[in-house]
């Protein structure tokens, strides 16, 4: 991997520059001390295609924050339907991880997407698929936009306080009407003075019911479907703000995702991101992060199923020889494991060619594309060799079950994939 920038360097080295959690080392100690690859990585440092002792170090004090601070909780949480998000996020934040690629005069590290590829990986070691998804939220869905195209007044009012965990954001773009079909939202914003007035509704809201601020798509003109739209930070607590309920959902328990309308909800126009019209092209823009980062926290919980079905069919007998020394498990598993290697491959080429200013949303949608249906495919056939403790909720392979349903469907659904790549291979009909 090339030689980064001094300044990223500089910004890693400091990555636990305020840690509330007493005890953790600095990333550069860990750097200069580490001799050996986490146990958890399917590469060592020398061999990896993309990650450097810094991208290893960073992913090894990750794993500390989650088995101290996050896993132990997370049954509880399921149950609730909810985690604390401001109490998660502010440790994240004081740790540097809710900003790795995002600007240093903001809070951020100023690394290369890379880095958070890294994070996303490792958030994987939660034992649900809502709190990761919930930070992803957090760090690639409703902050890239604005660190990349909003005044520095936004981004001092908005996305430092993110960074730093202080606030909790959601993305307010999908409806009852428009989920994948993002140019057929109906939320209208309409400018009167230097005020925008805001009508209309978000459905299924990660983050919703905990959020400060909102970055929201809205109709801000009668124009084209694609250029009449615009990214606003909504502040939460605006009067005409109403989240309407938490919606109980199939998996993903523990995160907390809004229905939320808006009634007459006034904004100043400074609230806009980047210029008014292209919002939806800002949206579009960030595509490519978001689902390289959804397919880089699927990967772990694969390995970590996999691993736990293969444990517990080696104890677990059938007609007195273990259920893993059956050909078709011990096959089967092998098969899954090829697949999950697969993917991992074509996200860390397709995130390498990223960073060096490449398009790869072909690549990027096909691998979102494979995430979701592999972990259909994966969660499916482990838990059938759990047999009947599988159907309970007491083991992960349940739970990632349930929970990764939704990659097939969130952040463009399996059909809008194949779409995007049928484009590039040119295949559409006229």
């Amino acid at each position: 991997m090339a030689v980064r920038a001094a300044g990223q360097i500089a910004g890693i080295c400091h990555l636990y520059r305020s840690s509330s959690l007493g005890g953790f080392r600095t990333l550069s100690q860990n750097v200069s001390s580490s001799k050996h690859t986490p146990s958890n990585a399917p590469e060592t440092t020398v061999d990896h295609l993309i990650y450097t002792p810094e991208h290893f170090a960073l992913k090894e004090s990750i794993k500390k924050i989650i088995d101290q601070e996050i896993n132990p909780h997370v049954d509880q949480w399921e149950a609730e339907g909810k985690f604390p998000a401001h109490r998660i996020f502010k440790i994240l934040g004081n740790a540097g991880i809710l900003g790795v690629n995002k600007p240093v005069e903001y809070g951020g590290l100023g690394l290369d997407f890379s880095y958070s590829v890294a994070v996303s990986e490792e958030l994987g070691n939660i034992r649900c698929g809502g709190i990761p998804m919930a930070i992803g939220v957090q760090t690639d869905m409703a902050t890239p936009a604005l660190a990349r195209f909003g005044s520095h007044e936004l981004k001092t009012e908005f996305l430092l306080p993110s960074i730093l965990g202080d606030k909790v954001a959601c993305l307010g773009v999908s409806e009852v009407g428009a989920g994948s079909d993002v140019s057929s939202i109906m939320t209208k914003a309409v400018r009167q003075g230097d005020e925008y007035v805001i009508n209309g509704g978000k459905m299924w809201t990660t983050n919703g019911t905990q959020a400060d601020w909102m970055c929201l798509l809205a109709n801000t003109s009668d124009g084209p479907p694609h250029r009449n739209k615009s990214l606003i930070c909504l502040p939460m607590d605006l009067p005409g703000v109403h989240i309407a309920r938490q919606i109980d959902k199939m998996g993903m328990r523990s995160s907390d995702t809004a229905e939320v309308f808006f009634d007459d909800v006034r904004v100043p126009s400074k609230n806009v991101i980047g210029k008014e019209g292209m919002g939806f092209t800002y949206q579009m823009l960030q595509f490519q992060e978001e689902r390289l980062w959804a397919v880089a926290n699927t990967l772990t919980t694969m390995d970590i199923v996999i691993q736990e079905t293969i444990d517990y069919t080696r104890q677990r007998k059938i007609f007195k020889m273990p259920v893993l020394h059956h050909q078709t498990v011990h096959f089967r598993l092998a098969e899954l494991q090829t697949e999950v290697e697969l993917l991992r491959s074509l996200l860390h080429r397709a995130t390498a060619l990223f960073i060096k200013g490449n398009d790869v949303t072909k690549l990027a949608s096909m691998a979102k594309l494979k995430a979701g249906r592999l972990a259909r495919e994966l969660g499916d056939s482990c838990l059938q060799y759990w047999g009947g403790m599988g159907f309970t909720n007491d083991v992960l392979v349940s739970r990632f079950y349930r929970d990764s349903r939704l990659i097939s469907i969130g952040g463009g659904a399996d059909e809008v994939m194949l779409g995007i790549i049928c484009k590039y291979m040119d295949t559409l009909p006229k």
